[in-house]
């Protein structure tokens, strides 16, 4: 309910904002407070949930908050994770949020040693079990360990010490994955390349972890440095939230030295860095549809990518102002199908366009 709530006051705000100049897809305190009611509201909410769980013996079969203690919320794990991740980025950037000492304490409750021990312990509960989230799950973790490992906070730093086995166990499993995958996994869902090793390059940079570092630029330029002409008139297909052609592109910008990455881009997605290019905001026809809703994450996902190229093509940038404006006003028609992970791509949107134009 208050997560309703808080739709339908960000949409009426929305509404009334005004757009020129980017005004009303910037992130201010206003709009801060409105993006942390959606993960304070979800992190501690057990049910409804999808397991994504393999049986392989009657006592793997437990509810969320025994297997995930400390990610157990937010409909599955990724999403908990991530709904974390937006919450500490919130409070990172605005420590002056309303809801401030309310998330401090949902964040202390599920990111203890203890939680995060048996999470770990998950990994190995059986065979099925070892390659649990791969990829997308395991990039929003060295996401949210990102977010704390940057924020000078003592309590921060107390939950990225907690955190440090689990992020340890994703690195350990990137390294062990990435050799073994002979083909890029190029849909526009959970599984894809491009995004995991996006995110998983963040990290290993931040962190200077070299091998891993090492082995994600390798494989990116055996996955993609070949592609052209990206058949972008084919997507959306009907579940996307991620471009599997903007994703690429956005690997590959952080992958590339610039003058080879113009060189690819603009072989890879003709008109990128000069006219533009042909794309319009998803349409969504049903927000209770927890598969068709995907549809708003991805007008999300395609402006994190679009951002980025402004410099290049400042067309770019109106252009994913268009996405973002064209789901963040419409979130009010969602329910909880949407509302458990959208705002997190509406956040990292807005964070990719502050980044864009240096605000």
């Amino acid at each position: 309910m208050q997560a309703r709530v808080f739709l339908i006051a960000l949409g009426l705000v929305l509404a009334a904002r005004p757009g020129s100049a980017g005004e009303d897809v910037m992130l201010d305190l206003e709009q801060a407070n409105r993006l942390a009611a959606l993960p304070l509201d979800c992190i501690g909410q057990p049910f409804p949930y999808k397991s994504h769980l393999v049986i392989a013996k009657p006592e793997d079969l437990a509810l969320p908050q025994i297997h995930h203690p400390a990610f157990y919320g937010c409909f599955d794990w990724h999403s908990a994770v991530h709904g974390h991740w937006s919450l500490v980025e919130l409070l990172r950037r605005f420590p002056q949020l309303d809801q401030a000492a309310a998330i401090r304490a949902a964040i202390n409750a599920n990111l203890t040693a203890e939680n995060v021990a048996v999470e770990v312990a998950y990994f190995s509960m059986n065979k099925q079990s070892e390659t649990f989230e791969r990829t997308y799950g395991w990039a929003w973790l060295l996401m949210l360990a990102r977010a704390l490992e940057t924020w000078d906070d003592e309590q921060a730093r107390t939950w990225a010490a907690n955190l440090a086995p689990l992020v340890e166990l994703v690195c350990e499993k990137y390294l062990e994955y990435l050799p073994k995958l002979v083909y890029p996994i190029r849909v526009g869902e959970h599984t894809n390349t491009a995004f995991g090793l996006s995110f998983a390059l963040d990290y290993a940079r931040h962190a200077g972890h070299e091998p891993l570092v090492t082995l994600i630029e390798q494989r990116a330029r055996e996955f993609y440095s070949s592609d052209t002409s990206c058949p972008l008139s084919w997507e959306p297909s009907g579940y996307d939230f991620l471009s599997p052609c903007l994703q690429e592109l956005d690997l590959m910008r952080k992958v590339l030295p610039p003058a080879e990455f113009d060189a690819w881009a603009e072989a890879f997605l003709p008109g990128v860095l000069t006219d533009g290019i042909d794309l319009v905001p998803a349409e969504v026809r049903d927000r209770s549809d927890g598969k068709l809703v995907h549809l708003d994450g991805l007008n999300f996902s395609r402006a994190w990518c679009l951002y980025p190229m402004a410099s290049s093509n400042p067309r770019m940038l109106e252009l994913a102002d268009t996405h973002v404006r064209h789901s963040l006003g419409k979130m009010v028609d969602g329910d909880y199908s949407g509302q458990h992970w959208l705002g997190s791509f509406a956040l990292y949107a807005m964070q990719a366009r502050e980044q864009a134009t240096d605000r």
